[in-house]
């Protein structure tokens, strides 16, 4: 409960900071982005469609060319109490991820950037264990940008589900950014500055996260959350289809009858930062039933507030 109470006293401290930073401060925020002129130079093709090995891995995600942009539909945090709440009528955030392209994936590849303070597994396949990260929350990395714009729409939209925010997103970026090729500190050149790639996978992650509005795009077919109407896997299934052109990977609960992830596959064309994403049919079967209707629960009406309106 104290580190709890730590990590949102940190939080407030930080947006502090932010009502004190001046206009000029601003408009000299330090760029996150990798040095990638070198990729113009390398043959042009989609993750895990080469037919040749790829030279630059700074310039195409690899082994983990099937990228996953993926979802929650959370109906209550257990966080309320703090003031974490989920936003209305979206979805969440949950990763992006790099599986390899036979769907198989890696984690934790860099234990000099684990700054996961529960780490999940523990030990890796291997027998490798994962320290637990003690030290700062990995807000305050962004916060040494100035990204305070990054954090806001984080906090918003990127919503841990009984812990805290900056333990779910260090959680993200240890167990996935570090296997993931383009956010390779090599990437980023001789002027890298310290945490600019945990700044950098932060913003791709919220990038491929605007690409999915998945509560708008089921609304638009008729499927709202409810505590009485269930709907067919084919159902929603079809409506994000219909929208993305894939099929992606649903995740349900409670014996496949309640829907709680969404997980949208993509072959990506460039890095995994500023490339071209093409969606592809999910290589995951999905856990929801087949046959039985699927419930998608409304959220606790004090689980949620209103984040899209100006301040």
């Amino acid at each position: 409960m104290l580190a709890m109470a730590t990590t949102f006293g940190l939080a407030s401290a930080l947006f502090a900071l932010q009502a004190g930073a001046s206009a000029s401060s601003f408009f000299s925020l330090p760029r996150t982005y990798p040095n990638i002129t070198a990729c113009a130079s390398e043959p042009i093709t989609y993750s895990c469609e080469n037919t040749t090995a790829i030279q630059n891995t700074c310039c195409s995600p690899t082994p983990g060319g099937l990228v996953l942009q993926t979802q929650f539909w959370d109906t209550y945090t257990g966080l309320e109490r703090h003031g974490q709440l989920l936003p209305k009528n979206s979805w969440t955030i949950h990763g992006l991820w790099p599986d390899n392209c036979d769907g198989s994936f890696e984690q934790y590849c860099d234990l000099s950037r684990q700054y996961d303070p529960d780490p999940s597994p523990a030990v890796l396949p291997n027998g490798t264990p994962v320290p637990a990260y003690k030290g700062l929350g990995i807000e305050t990395f962004v916060a040494e940008f100035g990204r305070f714009d990054l954090l806001d729409f984080m906090n918003k939209y990127w919503v841990s589900q009984g812990g805290s925010n900056s333990g779910f997103w260090a959680h993200e970026f240890s167990k996935h950014a570090t296997c993931t090729s383009t956010f390779d500190v090599a990437c980023y050149g001789p002027d890298y500055k310290k945490n600019q790639d945990v700044v950098d996978f932060f913003d791709a992650v919220v990038r491929a996260y605007k690409m999915y509005p998945t509560w708008e795009i089921l609304a638009a077919s008729g499927i709202f959350p409810s505590n009485k109407t269930t709907y067919s896997l084919g159902q929603i299934q079809g409506a994000l289809k219909a929208q993305t052109g894939a099929t992606p990977y649903l995740g349900c609960g409670h014996n496949g009858t309640v829907l709680q992830e969404v997980w949208y596959f993509h072959h990506v064309l460039g890095s995994e930062q500023y490339g071209h994403y093409k969606t592809v049919d999910s290589t995951t079967k999905s856990s929801c039933s087949q046959t039985a209707g699927i419930h998608y629960y409304e959220r606790t009406r004090t689980s949620e507030r209103e984040v899209r309106l100006l301040p």
